[in-house]
């Protein structure tokens, strides 16, 4: 029913709902109309992610070329050029060759994919509310339980499947020395990650570690189109900022999740590889199998210290004027002291 697309219930919802019976007849299946009209939402589920990955990697680009947040670098400028091993062009090779992959992979489902149907909600919704949901719980919270609060449930759900499938084939590929060699040992060529590197890998474990395991998440908690795109834009914009090479303090990913670009550059250095292997949003299970580096909490100190220290003399170098700097680092003229 198209009153289902929009954020309010019908008015005669709860007329519906204690109705004794629903009748077949008011059952009336209906292609789902996409988001965007002529743009089928299974495609949009490719398109989004792709776009979001470039958008918000380039965000960060143009903060790191203008130097727009040196204070909440977690490595200065000059490391990142000097440590890793490969250039920005082999990066973004990688990455376009990986987004054809999972775009190819991605039209091929939904070619076998059954076309969304709606129509079928307010049964599904009675059909609730007759034979589980108390009566005392108010029908808009059936509604907007149903039209959203499942979606939610299901999505945070194929969070924990991705988690868990990256973790222990993140962690095979260190353990196993072959794999390490042959595949992963390619994404640690960025000592210092940056953005763009998110999604630097071998095509084999790109394929294998983002576009298949997504790709399960999807089928295993069986999400519609519309919900996919949520999931794989989200994924997409969190593996971005987990490489970002920031710590901006107002940067929801880093605020909400534990797993973070600090928690996961540790893991992108020598002395912190093999440790923090969780991906992208968590980190229970790096702390249930003791694989958590122990000093998260010492590693962010010694950085502020070194961001700060750095943050001063790039400070220094873009000012002639005679300055001194407080024990945040905020510059103040002498003759305002």
């Amino acid at each position: 029913m198209n009153t289902l697309e929009f954020f309010v219930p019908p008015k005669n919802f709860s007329t519906i709902l204690s109705q004794p019976k629903f009748y077949e007849a008011d059952i009336k299946l209906s292609i789902k109309p996409s988001l965007i009209p002529g743009l089928p939402d299974g495609i949009l589920a490719l398109i989004v992610p792709i776009v979001a990955y470039w958008s918000y990697a380039t965000f960060f680009h143009i903060i790191d070329v203008y130097e727009l947040a040196e204070k909440y670098r977690i490595h200065p400028s000059e490391e990142e050029q000097s440590r890793n091993k490969a250039t920005l062009d082999d990066v973004v090779k990688d990455v376009i060759l990986q987004h054809v992959v999972q775009t190819v992979v991605g039209f091929v489902v939904f070619y076998f994919d059954p076309v969304p149907q709606t129509g079928h909600e307010l049964y599904e919704m009675w059909s609730l509310r007759q034979n589980y949901i108390p009566s005392f719980i108010p029908d808009v919270f059936v509604y907007y339980g149903y039209m959203y609060g499942w979606s939610l449930v299901r999505i945070t759900f194929a969070f924990l499947i991705i988690d868990t499938w990256q973790y222990w084939l993140h962690r095979i590929m260190h353990v196993n020395k072959y794999l390490y060699r042959r595949f992963h040992s390619r994404h640690h060529r960025l000592y210092v990650p940056y953005a763009y590197g998110a999604l630097y890998n071998d095509p084999v474990e790109g394929f294998l570690l983002d576009t298949l395991g997504t790709g399960l998440a999807n089928i295993i908690t069986k999400l519609c189109p519309r919900e996919a795109i949520v999931l794989y834009t989200f994924a997409t914009l969190k593996t971005v900022d987990d490489h970002c090479g920031y710590r901006l303090p107002f940067d929801l990913f880093q605020i909400i999740f534990p797993n973070n670009s600090i928690y996961h550059d540790i893991h992108h250095q020598t002395w912190g590889i093999k440790n923090n292997f969780s991906q992208p949003f968590f980190t229970y299970w790096d702390k249930l199998f003791g694989t958590e580096y122990k000093f998260v909490d010492e590693y962010k100190q010694m950085q502020d210290h070194i961001t700060l220290t750095r943050y001063r003399e790039f400070l220094a170098t873009k000012t002639k004027s005679k300055w001194t700097f407080n024990d945040d680092g905020e510059s103040e003229s002498k003759k305002d002291r």
